[in-house]
């Protein structure tokens, strides 16, 4: 996920030489425009406890936002709701700050996301502890977007999102499917029981794997520890589906071809792939300092246009599909279950890694909330479903 809501405080390289009050007047009357009052009394108003605070946003903008408030120099009720007013007046496109230009330079220059550094982000962030998502997630560990079309509850909207998927793939008993990063095995478990299916799955990290295979012991699902890279390299195995969710954010613009390359390997010629995803509006905005430091390394969210030219050597797209405002609904529900959670989390977690995982949370669903992510369910074919495919009416 990539929080780009931070981005609309320009950094002055010479802010350091303004005087303070100038610094705070600036800020203050950029939030104006999205009418967020400093010290205000509304609940997406800021609260400002370190007068330091003015200065490092605008020297470091996305970091100096995320770190000062994980340090608690500043507060703000709904933060979520802060990100949205900010994102919908356009106030990070009217911007721009070196440090976020090094981000976007360094993804294009850099394969940050090669077979050694792949496994960083199983380490860092899927890796910290399978009682904190269990507390967070839904009994299925769905740790993606919900479908919430006629969901009341989180659980329900993971179900629903998971049953949506195998229909659009079209499952049926005793085909083989693979999950190209399928986590703790939600997509995995539900096809296996619901549809009949025999599963494979791909991960980096070694507690999703252990927590799955504990789940499913007596079901046809299989995981495997390993880079997607490395799968199926000579070919022989072929699978009727392959459904990658959640997992496209961590494969980075180096190796979008990789990625399609692998799944034309292992899917039969008459097969169908979903690709489920969180993308940006436009291409080489797909990246966020704090975001990228603190929550997903090396993590870059792709484009439309990206996904279409990386696909389009290999596949046909079938089927184009836009919920990104249930993310919204999604990250809310996670957020209120780690806010009940957290005092039985606290002794392990502590206050920074507190306010670090609220930020995280509050501040993505703002950002779906105002648009400026989306979340795509895209169905790619081989060569073309032979007599039209036609979307689930769900």
């Amino acid at each position: 996920m990539s929080i780009d809501s931070s981005s609309m405080l320009q950094s002055g390289s010479n802010s350091n030489f303004i005087p303070h009050h100038k610094i705070e007047r600036r800020v203050q009357s950029m939030l104006s425009l999205a009418d967020v009052q400093i010290n205000g009394t509304r609940p997406w108003d800021i609260h400002v406890r370190n007068a330091d605070f003015y200065a490092r946003l605008l020297s470091k903008v996305s970091m100096g936002l995320g770190e000062s408030y994980m340090d608690g120099w500043w507060e703000c009720e709904q933060l979520d709701e802060f990100v949205c007013r900010a994102l919908r007046l356009d106030l990070d496109k009217q911007l721009h700050h070196a440090g976020m230009l090094w981000s976007v330079l360094k993804a294009h220059l850099l394969n940050l996301q090669n077979e050694r550094r792949a496994w960083q982000v199983g380490r860092e962030h899927y890796d910290l502890g399978n009682a904190l998502f269990e507390h967070m997630l839904d009994p299925y560990m769905a740790y993606s977007c919900g479908y919430w079309r006629h969901a009341n509850s989180l659980d329900e909207a993971q179900a629903h999102k998971l049953d949506l998927i195998c229909q659009k793939l079209q499952l049926e008993p005793g085909m083989r499917l693979l999950d190209i990063g399928c986590g703790w095995g939600s997509l995995m478990r539900y096809a296996a029981e619901h549809y009949q299916v025999d599963c494979v799955g791909l991960t980096i990290s070694k507690e999703q794997a252990a927590w799955g295979r504990d789940k499913c012991p007596d079901l046809p699902v299989q995981f495997e520890l390993m880079d997607y890279r490395n799968f199926n390299r000579d070919g022989f195995q072929k699978f009727d589906r392959i459904a990658s969710v959640g997992m496209f954010e961590h494969v980075g613009l180096h190796n979008h071809q990789a990625y399609f390359d692998t799944a034309l390997r292992c899917l039969k010629p008459d097969g169908l792939f979903l690709l489920h995803t969180i993308g940006k509006n436009r291409a080489g905005a797909g990246i966020d300092p704090w975001i990228e430091k603190y929550i997903f390394p090396n993590g870059v969210l792709p484009s439309a246009s990206e996904i279409a030219y990386y696909s389009e050597e290999h596949f046909v797209m079938e089927d184009w599909h836009n919920f990104g405002e249930d993310y919204d609904k999604t990250l809310m529900a996670w957020h209120a279950r780690f806010e009940a959670a957290w005092p039985g989390l606290k002794a392990r977690y502590g206050e920074r890694f507190y306010r670090m995982w609220r930020y995280y949370l509050l501040c993505c669903a703002g950002t779906f909330r105002a648009r400026d992510n989306q979340l795509w369910q895209v169905v790619l074919s081989p060569g073309g479903k032979t007599g039209g495919y036609r979307r689930p009416l769900m």
